[in-house]
């Protein structure tokens, strides 16, 4: 049997029959019981702060140049 035969004869059974059971797996996964509320919040995730922004957590260090600058005038 050639090469393309067995690897077309294993792709048409058990590769598409594996594939099926990983895709039935996702599907459970996402919709299993419990899972509503995980949902829910990733939901809603963008609208925590709506009525006030959030604090912003990155500080800001100064470029090299702009104390050169700062310097200079």
């Amino acid at each position: 049997m050639e090469t393309y035969s067995l690897m077309r004869a294993f792709a048409d059974s058990w590769a598409m029959l594996a594939i099926f059971l990983i895709f039935v797996g996702i599907v459970f996964w996402a919709f299993r019981p419990g899972s509503q509320a995980v949902h829910d919040d990733i939901a809603n995730s963008i609208f925590r702060h709506d009525k006030k922004p959030a604090a912003e957590a990155i500080t800001r260090t100064p470029r090299v140049g702009a104390d050169r600058q700062a310097e200079e005038a």
